[in-house]
């Protein structure tokens, strides 16, 4: 890849940005996946699940959301939201 088509992909704003994804799999990498590997997929598909949905989302904080992790943070964000319509 040539330097002026790898800035492309790294602007700022720019919507094939994919940067959070790499971000979230440098954490999954570095905080879970252990450096021996797994032994079987099937437990790769359990212990990935549980990182994501125990830890990632529930516990994990996040520098975005203020320390938050994302689950309190979405919580916060509809306890706090205006609705646009009520249905009753």
């Amino acid at each position: 890849m040539a330097a002026s088509d790898q800035t492309e992909y790294e602007s700022a704003g720019n919507c094939w940005d994919n940067s959070p994804m790499e971000r979230f799999f440098r954490s999954l990498k570095n905080e879970w996946i252990p450096v021996t590997g797994y032994t079987s997929f099937s437990d790769a598909a359990w212990a990935i699940t549980d990182y994501i949905v125990g830890y990632y989302s529930a516990l994990r904080p996040h520098e975005y959301n203020g320390g938050l992790p994302p689950n309190e943070s979405e919580n916060r964000y509809w306890k706090n939201s205006n609705a646009v319509a009520s249905f009753s």
